[in-house]
């Protein structure tokens, strides 16, 4: 066996025996503190209520497990399973130029692997969410989405795409300099395009019509020296009753955004505490130490496959007998979780700090108590556990632990 294919198979291992073991120290965790809501949370959340995002959080965890079992074993097939070099022996037949040919190979990897996984998003959706009260799309809806997102990464990906492999082959040594540079350009680009020309395709968003509410957000707005291109509701409750706030885009093509389920839910003092964290993104430049840090990171992986791209073994070890620029990026797409899950707790970190930052910047601008109202709100209303594993959380969960937070803001606001 290929020292290659022995690394493979070691990290491939412990990465889902890391993840497993994760996955059943949640579920440990969560039903051991079923019985019994928080003492924090006992004079704002029920019993049942409680119970239910127990449950809510076992069903999903043991569902992230199935996933990555069959994750394992798709990894399996389209490396060391032949499936790649398959593909590529399909499409090097048509006798297209190289860069056609990587295109669509990489293309045809992206649609069969979106297919596999076709089953497992319709259980999510129409068993997980629906038992639990989540789901209002329907198959129609949910097919529609499907297509609308492939048409979508054809129309948009292939193009990019075609100019990675272009770069690839004609820029010589430093290629991943500027395949860098193409990819920021272009990530940047869809970060500015998205509220307007994307989203839109798949949502309806609509000017907030509250007076009372607008005129609210808007002092809040001067306050904080946020310019905006509107506020607007999005229906998030055509697919879902999960409800969530958030800002995007970019310059001046940001946009302020509110499900309507979570309007429906809060009082104008709750929802402009939700908004005052959201804006505590912004003035604490969260959004471009992300841009930064996703740069720096892209940066080096793409350095590490430019190593990994001279070396034969690389991909005879993973199952691909002809060397070429698109096999080593197919198969650093998607060797590269295998070891970065190990800085995952690191990404989780950096994430509770900025999300402690925008609660004591809301606290400042708003009021301490009402967001703390908010967020009981929307983890009663999302079923999101208030006793997750620590270490499973320091993995997964962007957010600080509901007890921590709102703790803390109760500090903050005292």
């Amino acid at each position: 066996m290929q020292l290659v294919t022995t690394i493979f198979i070691v990290a491939l291992i412990l990465a889902f025996m890391l993840e497993f073991w994760l996955d059943q120290r949640q579920i440990k965790h969560v039903l051991i503190n079923r019985k019994q809501v928080p003492d924090d949370f006992a004079d704002r959340i029920s019993l049942e209520e409680h119970q239910k995002a127990a449950d809510y959080t076992v069903a999903k965890t043991r569902f992230g497990s199935v996933n990555q079992v069959v994750g394992v074993f798709i990894l399996l097939a389209w490396t060391l399973g032949g499936g790649i070099d398959a593909l590529d022996q399909v499409w090097r037949s048509f006798a297209f130029n190289n860069i056609l040919t990587g295109a669509g190979v990489m293309l045809s990897v992206m649609l069969i692997s979106g297919l596999i996984e076709l089953p497992l998003s319709a259980y999510r959706t129409f068993n997980i969410e629906q038992h639990y009260g989540f789901n209002n799309s329907n198959f129609s809806l949910f097919i529609s989405d499907i297509l609308k997102q492939t048409a979508l990464s054809l129309i948009i990906g292939a193009p990019i795409l075609l100019v990675i492999l272009w770069l690839m082959q004609h820029m010589g040594d430093m290629w991943w300099l500027y395949v860098w540079a193409v990819w920021m350009g272009f990530s940047l680009l869809m970060l500015w395009a998205y509220p307007s020309f994307i989203a839109p395709i798949f949502n309806k968003f609509s000017p907030l019509e509250n007076s009372d509410l607008r005129t609210r957000i808007e002092n809040l707005l001067k306050r904080c020296g946020f310019t905006s291109n509107g506020i607007f509701i999005m229906d998030g409750s055509k697919r879902s009753s999960h409800g969530n706030a958030y800002f995007t885009g970019l310059g001046k093509n940001k946009r302020i955004v509110f499900f309507d389920t979570l309007l429906k839910s809060l009082e104008p003092e709750e929802t402009e505490a939700v908004l005052a964290h959201e804006l505590g993104h912004f003035k604490h430049k969260h959004i471009q130490k992300r841009i930064v840090s996703m740069a720096i990171m892209t940066l080096i992986g793409l350095g590490i496959l430019g190593f990994l791209m001279q070396q034969a073994s690389f991909y005879s070890g993973l199952g691909v007998s002809q060397p070429s620029q698109y096999a080593a990026l197919i198969l650093f797409m998607m060797v590269t979780p295998l070891f970065s899950i190990y800085l995952q707790p690191m990404f989780s970190w950096f994430s509770r700090k900025h999300e402690f930052e925008a609660d004591a910047f809301a606290a400042e601008q708003s009021n301490a108590a009402h967001l703390i109202q908010a967020l009981v709100k929307l983890y009663k209303e999302n079923a999101s556990t208030l006793t997750p594993d620590p270490l499973y959380s320091a993995f997964h969960d962007s957010h600080p632990p509901a007890p921590v937070r709102i703790a803390h803001l109760a500090t903050s606001g005292s």
